[in-house]
């Protein structure tokens, strides 16, 4: 005895329960729907693998050892407990398959993603849904992990992400646009206070590396041939509504989304801060999993493409 390489197959222990609730192999055996011989097999095979005979087979009917009752009411708890996690762990499946798991850049998890989930959920009849909001850099992360089924983020069709470049299928759900804006200059009303037509250096208040819009407004800058010098980056924050913030205080020119800056414009907090030959258009995407997903995600895709749901 005492096998402690072989397997355990947790037939046996419901061959051990059957058998020590019976005192009969023949009875325990049918109860357990299989022949006696192989029923005794396993009874043997389970011995083996504790490492002690666990029934007094000299006895009438069939007696636990004292290894025996030493065993029954741990192993009944184990079973209870295996029990136990198999159906919690069916409850998570469930709840993971009912519910929707987005990834989405700061601006559009607080501007866009609420309208937008609004008019579709009445039709799509979604349960739970996760929101990680977070940098561009960082959403692409949880993508490539599959720790999210989408994906909402700005995007400009001339500045490819590894989204693109895997590719991830992608639908275009609006569009925005990244304008220069500045608090107006003193005594001003419509005047910036930092002006890209003007002769001297810009100050510029840039995104960081993990933002998705700074590296579209570095890449369209180059593209203008912006000079150097020209705009010169003084402060460097993480996400737009920093930037806003900054650029309200006077602090430089920042490239925001319209759908961030239209009330600020309107109000006169801020004003462009060039023409709009300087503007830079944007979509607003939304990406999903390549492989097939939950039966909910799969028909929010579809109500997002303008299809019928599935």
């Amino acid at each position: 005895m005492g096998l402690k390489n072989r397997p355990l197959d947790t037939n046996w222990l419901e061959d051990f329960c059957a058998l020590a609730e019976t005192g009969s192999f023949s009875r325990a055996a049918e109860a357990r729907a299989i022949a006696q011989p192989a029923f005794s097999r396993h009874i043997r095979a389970l011995e083996e693998w504790v490492g002690a005979d666990l029934f007094d087979r000299s006895t009438h009917p069939t007696e636990l050892t004292a290894a025996g009752h030493k065993f029954l009411p741990l192993l009944k708890q184990v079973m209870a407990d295996l029990e136990a996690a198999r159906i919690k762990a069916l409850a998570a499946h469930a709840q993971d398959a009912a519910s929707l798991r987005f990834a989405a850049t700061h601006l559009l998890s607080l501007m866009f993603f609420p309208r937008w989930l609004t008019r579709l959920e009445a039709e799509l009849g979604v349960g739970a849904i996760q929101m990680m909001s977070d940098s561009f850099q960082a959403c692409e992360d949880l993508m490539a992990q599959r720790r999210v089924q989408f994906l909402l983020c700005h995007r400009h069709p001339d500045v490819a992400s590894r989204l693109d470049e895997t590719p991830y299928p992608m639908v275009r759900l609006g569009t925005d646009v990244l304008m220069p804006v500045s608090a107006p200059a003193a005594g001003s009303t419509d005047a910036p206070a930092h002006a890209l037509a003007g002769k001297g250096a810009v100050p510029f208040l840039a995104y960081g590396p993990a933002s998705g819009l700074g590296r579209i407004v570095m890449s369209q800058l180059r593209q203008k041939s912006v000079r150097d010098g020209h705009v010169q980056a003084t402060f460097v924050g993480p996400h737009a509504t920093l930037l806003r913030s900054m650029a309200v205080q006077g602090r430089g020119v920042a490239w925001l989304p319209a759908m961030l800056v239209q009330d600020d414009l309107d109000a006169g907090r801020l004003v462009r801060a060039g023409g709009p030959e300087w503007d830079i258009p944007l979509e607003i995407c939304l990406y999903r999993q390549p492989f097939d997903m939950a039966q909910v995600a799969e028909r929010l895709w579809a109500l997002a493409q303008g299809a019928p749901a599935p």
